[in-house]
């Protein structure tokens, strides 16, 4: 079986990896069969989900601290964040180890997360500590309940396995659909506008100021 492979875990490692610094997937398709089918590699599986998505989060900071116009900006486009990212390192000021925290735990591409950490300059420590409670409990939850529920967990699976790919699918788009309400434009870039606007308009249509 492919779930036994001896390259599946590494290749499970990867994609953690990757999905916490680039990637649109859920590694959860590939670890869900692969604790269906040995139920006591639960806990395993889910120290080596967690460990390398740290990883993968730390290269994500590095891309936000060090690449960020190059590398990062594309990447935070693609998620539909980059509208209101000028207010982007106040709110991880302001709120930055809660949103690592939500990042990590909810469907929100945790990439969005990563790389603006890096931008932020968010605390290092900081990033890797809730960075790491976050994933914990985003892959040892489900994967202590595949332990405990293992048999009926593969008996649903094989029996709606349509309903389960639509669930996967449903929660990229949520976490899509997400992404951007978490970099909101702030009262500063709204004032800025109207000051822009105003300065391009005659004196006689000027808005008044606010």
């Amino acid at each position: 079986m492919a779930t036994q492979h001896r390259l599946a875990e590494p290749i499970l490692a990867l994609l953690c990896f990757l999905e916490a610094m680039i990637l649109p997937i859920f590694p959860e398709i590939m670890l869900a069969p692969m604790i269906v089918a040995n139920r006591l590699r639960a806990w395993r599986l889910a120290a080596i989900c967690t460990v390398s998505s740290v990883a993968g989060g730390l290269a994500g900071y590095a891309i936000g601290y060090f690449l960020f116009d190059a590398v990062g900006r594309p990447i935070i486009d693609f998620y539909g964040a980059g509208g209101g990212f000028n207010s982007l390192q106040q709110s991880f000021n302001d709120n930055g180890p809660l949103m690592v925290l939500i990042g990590a735990v909810s469907p929100i591409p945790y990439k969005v997360i990563t790389i603006t950490s890096g931008v932020a300059g968010l605390d290092i420590w900081t990033f890797i500590f809730y960075g790491l409670i976050g994933r914990a409990a985003r892959y040892f939850i489900p994967c202590g309940l595949f332990y405990f529920f293992g048999p009926a967990a593969n008996a649903f699976i094989e029996k709606h396995k349509a309903l389960a790919g639509w669930g996967m699918l449903i929660a990229v788009i949520v976490g899509f659909a997400m992404a951007p309400l978490l970099f909101p434009k702030s009262g500063v870039e709204v004032q800025e506008t109207v000051q822009a606007i105003d300065e391009a308009t005659p004196a006689e249509f000027a808005l008044p100021q606010l």
